[in-house]
C-alpha cells in the first residue's frame, strides 16, 4: 500500500474511537449520551443549514471541516464538560498534546491543513471560527432543551452559566442568539436551570 495512502487510513482508523467518547448531552429519541462522531456529525449538519443566519459572510465548507474535527483531540484528552472549571485548568495542554499525535498520523499537508483549522477553531477569533462555535455551544443547548433539561438537572447548572458559556458569541448571529435566550429564559421558568 502507498504510505501516503497507509497514513490516511491509519488515521481514519484512529478517529473511530469518537464513536466510544460519550459526552454529557443526550441523544432524543434514546436513553443514551451522544458520543463525540455524532456531535461532530450534527454540527456539520447545522453548518450547512444555518449558514445563512451568520450576521458575516462565512465558508460554509471550512466551517465544515473545523466541526468535524474540533473534537478529534478527545480521543486523547477526553472530554471535558463545559461547566467543569477544575477540567478547563489543564484542557488546554491536554489537547495541544492530542492534537500533536493525531494530526501527527497524517501525510505532513494534511496534518498541518487539520492543525490549522483545528487552531483556528480553538483560537476563535475569525469569523468562521465565531461561527462554528456557535453551533458548537447551541447542538447541545437544543438537545439538552428539548429532552426537558436532563442534563443541566443531573450537574446542578445555573442560568448564569449557561449565559457565561454563550455570551460572548451573541455579536455572531442575531437570530441564533434569540433562540439561545429564549432557550435559556424557559428553561430558568421551567425549573430546569437554577
Amino acid at each position: 500500500m502507498d504510505d501516503r495512502l497507509k497514513k490516511q487510513i491509519g488515521f481514519m482508523l484512529e478517529l473511530d474511537k469518537m464513536k466510544n467518547l460519550y459526552r454529557q448531552t443526550y441523544v432524543l429519541h434514546e436513553d443514551r449520551k451522544e458520543n463525540d462522531a455524532e456531535h461532530s456529525w450534527h454540527l456539520a449538519i447545522l453548518a450547512f443549514i444555518l449558514a445563512e443566519h451568520s450576521n458575516k459572510p462565512v465558508d460554509v465548507a471550512k466551517v465544515m471541516k473545523m466541526v468535524l474535527i474540533h473534537d478529534i483531540v478527545e480521543i486523547d484528552a477526553g472530554d471535558t464538560y463545559c461547566y467543569d472549571s477544575e477540567g478547563y485548568k489543564t484542557k488546554a495542554d491536554r489537547e495541544e498534546k492530542a492534537a500533536q499525535r493525531i494530526f501527527g498520523l497524517l501525510p505532513e499537508d494534511q496534518k498541518d491543513e487539520m492543525y490549522r483549522l483545528w487552531r483556528e477553531f480553538e483560537d476563535s477569533e475569525t469569523d468562521d471560527a465565531r461561527f462554528a462555535a456557535v453551533l458548537d455551544r447551541v447542538q447541545p443547548l437544543l438537545l439538552n432543551y428539548t429532552k426537558g433539561g436532563i442534563s443541566w438537572k443531573e450537574h446542578g447548572i445555573f442560568k448564569e452559566q449557561v449565559l457565561g458559556r454563550n455570551e460572548a458569541y451573541f455579536d455572531v448571529s442575531d437570530n441564533i442568539t434569540e433562540l439561545i435566550t429564549n432557550i435559556i429564559d424557559d428553561a430558568q421558568k421551567n425549573g430546569w436551570l437554577k
